[in-house]
């Protein structure tokens, strides 16, 4: 079905008054006043008009082709001799009978000179056929775009304009508007399918975009939500009455109407299309005309607005007076195609005068169109030339036809203000004229946007969070500067000194450095210019990177020597007296250094960092505006940002992991080269300004000796563990002097009995006269603890084989272990 197939006529516009009707009756009397047509040849023209069917055009372009038959054939200078003659079928604007009159046109006499088909789909298969028998087709009612294709109806002439024609007549709009975004939505016929694709060329054309293209076939629910979903504000609608119903309907429903939409509509509907009662949509008459409100028509002038007299001495008016009294005093609203009948005038005078065009060339070449047959090809060019150029005024309007045949006709542009039309304005696009009457309307201050209005918002960082976090970040500098002073002035210090105080500089450093990266952090596009952007995202990277390696650096590479050094069970005691060159510190942490340095500048040579911009979801504001603002965020980044990151997350994190394994392996590993690997970082300040508060001043390293001992690691655990080490050897000791002492006593007592034997009575002299035992002191009792040197006032008084024994304890000795352990702890922990 094609776009003049249902198309109901728009209801009789021009004023119709009794003295324009009795003077249009008697010049068509006059007109028509039968004249002797003796010795005229006739001519016959084959025709199919619609009498009934989809679109009924038949029933006034019928009427309005005869009247125009007649005049021609009463006029004396329009082919003297020759007369018209009509002869037409009723082809229902169905391609099917079509084709069965069609065959009887052809092969019954007498031969048709012409064809006249009405419908777009008739006149596709009478004109795709013509051909073959040299026939000249000439519509007055087809609109289909795809009959304006040269090499498949090469012999094809329309005085209806294409459907395309609307189309630079949109173009103009858009342009007058402002507008440069569209949407589209069609019912799926070819005849809407192939004036879009000529819409779009178009709009193409002329720089404008179709952001969205929906379709339908019967429902076109889910087309208008579409529509909505994706922000469509101009749309054209390209569909029958029927469909337009439905979609305006569903536009009622989705609210895709009002102040921030506009609807261009095609303008032969009906005046009251939308107040037409439909079983097939559920919104009422108020909720259509709400919904239909302010849309714009396009619709081709077929009846001549000026009051002009053309080629057939007829106005527009007079015309339209004349018809009606043919009619029969018919309803034009109810007579179909009433509205093209102007069209089926103005072809009939078309075909009259390209004829009377050839009857001089032909007799020049010896031929007349009275022999004309199917098999001529040469009466058929000359007829094709003569319709190729003609140019004349008809109550249409300038007909004229275009290099596809193709009738070029103004456009009519009105719009639906208050619930009926208003002409705004005309278009003729043959000569790019607008001419505008200014009397638009809109339902907001003038004529909607094409699109949402996005404001594009940067986002920045809060100055006071900046503010904050900086006198933090300068708070912390100031820290390390004073960790740094500190570390210098005390040098010389032993706590300081076995700590390396180079690397703990190097920390220092490396903290602040990391720190005054905050900085660069908090500037964006607030404090500087686009041009000096990638400079900041530069010194971010640097001062991080570096400021990373020098602070995590110089801890990682104590820990990493410590490990190397003390870690190895069979070789402990070998490395711990191995002496540690400081400059293997330095390189490890160069190395370091270097790694990060290497890897900075390729990637800022190879894929420097830049400014770019991140978009968020658009927000609403909270003023009822239209317009959404998009919030942007300026940033660093590059091409392969995510890669770059990858590679010194990746390096460092492992880093990081391998930091974590060592201090975990030397967790229990003490030494004065390094003596704060297990706290690195501010562990040395603290605690070497506690020392410092509490004691007053430094001590010298010979009295922190002896009051540590050998070991200058006050931790708590160490000393436990040196204690464990010395009691065990301590009870070892113990347990080899009470065996001496046990072997000594055997030996003292096997003695004294022997002595007894050898002098019994001596003995016993002595004994007598000696004091009683209670009196004597006993020599077990003067012997001093084990591990003690002898008096040397006691050495006399010994026997000579104790002379040298004096480390041992005495059999009857009433110190007993724990006596003599305690008696050493003293000694042993001095």
């Amino acid at each position: 079905m094609l776009v003049m197939c249902t198309s109901p006529p728009r209801a009789n516009r021009p004023a119709r008054g009794h003295a324009a009707l009795l003077r249009a009756s008697l010049i068509v009397l006059l007109l028509l006043w039968p004249r002797p047509s003796a010795g005229k040849k006739k001519l016959y023209i084959g025709a199919l008009f619609p009498m009934s069917g989809g679109w009924p055009g038949g029933q006034a372009c019928m009427p309005s082709a005869q009247m125009a038959l007649d005049l021609v054939n009463n006029r004396s200078d329009i082919l003297p001799d020759y007369e018209l003659e009509l002869i037409h079928y009723d082809s229902m604007c169905d391609p099917g009978e079509a084709t069965k009159l069609l065959y009887d046109l052809l092969y019954t006499e007498p031969i048709k000179i012409v064809l006249m088909p009405g419908c777009s789909g008739v006149s596709t298969l009478v004109a795709e056929a013509a051909r073959m028998w040299n026939l000249i087709v000439l519509s007055y009612g087809s609109s289909s775009p795809a009959l304006s294709n040269r090499q498949r109806f090469p012999t094809f002439f329309r005085t209806h304009p294409s459907a395309t024609l609307h189309n630079p007549t949109r173009v103009k709009l858009f342009k007058k508007w402002k507008w440069t975004r569209i949407a589209t939505i069609q019912q799926t016929t070819e005849v809407f399918t192939s004036t879009l694709d000529d819409l779009e060329q178009r709009v193409k054309e002329a720089g404008i975009e179709i952001s969205v293209r929906q379709s339908f076939l019967t429902d076109p629910a889910v087309a208008v939500k579409n529509l909505k979903r994706q922000d469509a504000r101009i749309i054209v609608g390209l569909f029958y009455e029927t469909e337009a119903r439905k979609v305006f309907c569903e536009v009622f429903k989705e609210k895709l109407y009002g102040k921030k939409h506009v609807w261009f509509l095609i303008g032969w509907y009906a005046d009251n299309w939308f107040k037409i009662k439909d079983p097939a949509i559920n919104c009422t008459v108020e909720n259509m005309t709400e919904a239909v409100e302010g849309h714009v028509t396009t619709e081709i002038v077929m009846l001549n607005p000026e009051t002009v007299r053309g080629v057939s001495n007829m106005t527009s008016q007079e015309f339209l007076a004349a018809l009606m009294s043919r009619l029969g005093g018919k309803n034009p609203e109810e007579t179909g195609g009433f509205q093209e009948a102007p069209l089926a005038y103005d072809a009939v005078w078309a075909l009259a005068l390209a004829l009377n065009k050839t009857v001089a060339p032909l007799k020049a070449k010896g031929r007349r169109l009275e022999d004309f047959n199917y098999n001529n090809h040469d009466i058929t060019s000359e007829i094709y030339r003569a319709l190729n150029t003609s140019s004349f005024e008809g109550v249409s309007g300038q007909v004229v036809f275009d290099a596809q045949g193709s009738r070029m006709a103004m456009t009519l542009i009105e719009q639906l203000q208050g619930g009926s039309y208003k002409k705004i304005g005309y278009y003729d696009s043959s000569q790019g004229n607008l001419s505008w009457f200014g009397n638009d309307v809109w339902i907001g201050a003038g004529p909607p946007a094409d699109r949402t209005v996005v404001i594009d918002e940067y986002r920045y960082l809060s100055q006071k969070l900046f503010a904050a976090v900086s006198v933090f970040a300068g708070l912390g500098i100031l820290l390390g500067i004073v960790c740094l002073t500190f570390n210098i002035y005390n040098g010389n210090v032993r706590y300081i000194q076995n700590s390396q105080p180079y690397l703990n500089n190097m920390t220092a450093v490396g903290c602040m450095m990391a720190l005054a990266a905050v900085f660069p952090l908090g500037i964006d596009g607030h404090h500087v210019q686009k041009s000096q952007f990638p400079v900041v995202c530069q010194f971010r990277l640097w001062l991080l990177g570096l400021g990373f390696s020098l602070a995590y650096g110089s801890m990682f590479t104590k820990i990493w020597w410590v490990h190397t050094l003390f870690t190895k069970k069979d070789e402990k005691k070998e490395k711990k007296k191995q002496h540690l060159e400081p400059w293997k510190l330095y390189a490890t942490v160069g190395v370091l250094l270097a790694i990060d340095f290497l890897s900075l500048m390729i990637w800022q040579i190879v894929d420097p960092l830049h400014i770019t911009k991140e978009k968020f979801t658009k927000e609403a504001p909270k003023e009822d505006l239209d317009v959404l603002i998009q919030p942007l965020l300026e940033h660093c980044s590059s091409k392969k940002m995510n890669t770059w990151l990858g590679v010194v997350y990746g390096y460092k994190g492992l880093l990081l992991l391998l930091g974590i394994f060592l201090a975990y392996e030397t967790k229990s590993v003490s030494t004065e080269k390094i003596n704060d690997h297990r706290a690195v970082g501010m562990a040395i300040y603290n605690v070497a300004m506690r020392r410092l508060i509490t004691r007053g001043e430094w001590q010298s390293e010979q009295q922190d000796t002896l009051k540590t001992g050998s070991s200058t690691n006050n931790n708590d655990e160490e000393k436990s563990r040196q204690l464990e080490r010395e009691n065990r050897e301590l009870q070892k000791i113990i347990q080899e002097k009470e065996e001496r002492v046990s072997a000594l006593r055997n030996q003292l007592a096997e003695r004294q009995a022997l002595r007894n034997r050898r002098r019994p009575s001596t003995g016993q002299n002595q004994n007598h006269n000696a004091p009683p035992p209670s009196s004597q002191p006993d020599p077990k009792s003067l012997l001093p603890p084990p591990g003690y040197p002898n008096p040397t006032t006691d050495n006399h008084s010994l026997p000579p084989s104790f002379s040298n024994s004096s480390n041992l304890y005495p059999a009857d000795s009433k110190m007993s272990r724990n006596h003599c352990h305690n008696s050493q702890i003293p000694l042993l922990y001095k």
